[in-house]
């Protein structure tokens, strides 16, 4: 398995795990009071940060057991990469387009940033999915 498709895993977990305890901490906090007062924004920026923190250590650690492949990348690993990122990157634009819809109209700030957050780790969730299908079946030829 090469350091390309070590880190997609790691960021597939990482993204998942990040959100997951996201979305409880604020649904612990909802059912005592309305999910707008929660304290939603340090929940986000603990869940962001600690995201940050946990994919790269994870990488990092990864990387020492398997340090022949650190750093290496062929040509198929940049494909790949390019093809994940275009996958992630179109739920970035989905959720953008969403917030900027939800602005329009007015909408309370909690469900502005929760599409922002939503979009940022479904472009990292399915942008990994994208990249370990391809290591796995090759890219698509369209």
């Amino acid at each position: 398995m090469s350091s390309e498709e070590k880190s997609a895993w790691v960021m597939l977990v990482v993204s998942l795990a990040g959100y997951a305890t996201y979305a409880v901490i604020v649904a612990a906090q909802a059912a005592s009071v309305s999910v707008m007062e929660t304290a939603w924004v340090t929940a986000m920026l603990w869940t962001i940060g600690g995201g940050i923190v946990a994919g790269i250590v994870l990488n990092m650690v990864w990387g020492m057991f398997s340090a022949k492949d650190a750093g290496r990348k062929d040509q198929r690993d940049r494909q790949i990469t390019r093809f994940g990122d275009s996958i992630g990157q179109s739920f970035v634009v989905i959720g953008g387009v969403a917030a900027l819809a939800l602005a329009m109209v007015e909408a309370d700030y909690f469900w502005i940033a929760n599409v922002i957050y939503l979009a940022f780790v479904l472009s990292a969730f399915l942008g990994s999915i994208a990249r370990l299908v391809a290591y796995r079946r090759g890219l698509p030829t369209w």
